[in-house]
């Protein structure tokens, strides 16, 4: 097997891994630029996973092959009205930010798993028809050497997720809601000062850190898993959030980071078929990925300064 065969191998599928981490990972910077510290990552993504494939499992006999389209824009939906009670609780009640996550991610498992039973009668979900499959993308698959590598074999969700990292960034820094956004999370009083609505501020970014988690959730469940269970998502959240401290709270910085892990991911189940890996125990392969998110972290977590306000509450008219 040559180079450029196990590259043609290596990068679609790092890239199918990463799209999901990407996007949750870009919500977890839109929340804590805010200045609201979002550990239920992992929840939210449940909550996108299990819409994305309920919904496409209830319509795909009327929507056909829009359904994974429609579904992902569904569990965005679903994700964002989910992340409000994050937000109620962090914001407007001034819970602990940790334990609300905390409790984002238990509530999130314990509903979709009581809804799987009550609608299906069973563990998990049926399999769905229409889903995100491989495709050659018209004419830049055609292009010699970068084209078999990157637009070969591949899958739209890929690109869909690397286009949103590359608006976050645009968003974030290069425009006045961007500003004010930052403003929000590392210094609310001075952002008050200036006639913004803190608030409102922190709740948007939680609101839109909601949508994409949901939109990750929906695109692992509908590119990978193909169905919903107690499993489905499991530890995909929380390597997000490290991709965003490892990305240290920036939009192309966290896409960086969450291609790493997706190639951590796609290793677990390529690993075997590369001539370097193929001697290597698949339990090795298998844990290689969260080995590696507890390695950046204690790497980088030392050296990356989160927003200032970031966690902390701010009280209208404090002083």
């Amino acid at each position: 097997m040559g180079i450029m065969d196990i590259l043609q191998i290596v990068i679609p599928s790092t890239l199918l891994w990463a799209a999901p981490l990407i996007l949750t990972a870009l919500g977890g910077i839109f929340s804590e630029r805010s200045g609201v510290v979002n550990i239920g990552l992992e929840g939210l993504m449940v909550i996108g996973a299990f819409t994305g494939i309920v919904f496409n499992l209830e319509t795909v006999s009327v929507l056909g092959s829009w359904t994974p389209w429609v579904a992902l824009l569904v569990a965005a939906l679903v994700g964002a009205i989910f992340s409000l009670i994050h937000a109620v609780a962090s914001i407007s009640f001034r819970a602990d930010h940790t334990v609300s996550g905390v409790a984002i991610n238990l509530l999130a498992v314990g509903v979709t798993l009581f809804l799987v039973k009550l609608i299906y009668d069973k563990g998990q979900t049926d399999i769905i028809q229409k889903g995100f499959s491989k495709i050659d993308v018209p004419f830049l698959s055609d292009i010699p050497i970068i084209g078999p590598i990157f637009f070969s074999n591949t899958y739209w969700t890929s690109y869909v997720a690397i286009i949103i990292a590359i608006i976050a960034w645009f968003v974030v820094f290069k425009t006045p809601f961007g500003l004010r956004l930052r403003s929000t999370g590392e210094h609310p009083m001075a952002a008050d000062t200036m006639g913004i609505n803190v608030t409102k501020m922190r709740y948007i970014g939680v609101i839109i850190s909601g949508a994409l988690g949901g939109l990750g959730g929906a695109v692992y469940a509908q590119s990978i898993s193909s169905d919903f269970s107690h499993a489905t998502i499991s530890g995909q959240g929380f390597m997000a959030l490290a991709a965003m401290i490892f990305g240290k709270w920036h939009p192309l910085g966290a896409m960086g980071a969450a291609i790493f892990f997706g190639f951590a991911q796609s290793l677990s189940i390529i690993g075997n078929s590369l001539p370097f890996l193929e001697n290597v125990p698949s339990l090795v392969l298998l844990i290689a990925p969260y080995i590696l998110t507890i390695l950046a972290l204690t790497g980088f977590i030392g050296r990356a300064d989160a927003p200032k306000a970031s966690g902390t509450h701010y009280i209208k008219g404090s002083r």
